[in-house]
């Protein structure tokens, strides 16, 4: 038959007290501190330490999401400028081609239009 070991001891799962937690956290946060280092003092996972810190933070930031108002629309206000140059009379692109000729394709033109006047210049 084979030998049982049975490990007694205390229980490895600790229970933090909050007030415990806080100060932790305030070692481990604290200007020049290194979070490692205090993780090892108090034998913690550094992920505990995040764990904990992101729980406070969460709890903390309930009261001021009530505070925020509903999205809303803007209202815009289009100025007609009288100097500008209108869009549909000025061409979108200009291709040049050899011996000074010019294709100019206007934003109003489909692209359909625009696909087959470029396969022709191939």
């Amino acid at each position: 038959m084979g030998q049982i070991t049975v490990f007694s001891g205390p229980e490895r799962r600790r229970r933090w007290s909050d007030e415990e937690r806080l100060h932790i956290l305030t070692e481990a946060f604290s200007p020049g501190a290194c979070v490692a280092e205090v993780c090892r003092r108090h034998d913690i996972s550094t992920a505990l330490i995040y764990t904990w810190r992101r729980k406070i933070r969460e709890a903390q930031a309930e009261p001021a999401q009530d505070m925020l108002q509903a999205p809303s629309f803007a209202e815009a206000v289009v100025v007609e400028d009288e100097g500008a140059a209108r869009p549909g009379l000025q061409p979108a692109m200009i291709v040049e081609l050899a011996r000074g000729k010019r294709v100019s394709i206007f934003a109003s033109a489909s692209p359909a239009q625009v696909a087959s006047a470029l396969k022709a210049l191939r």
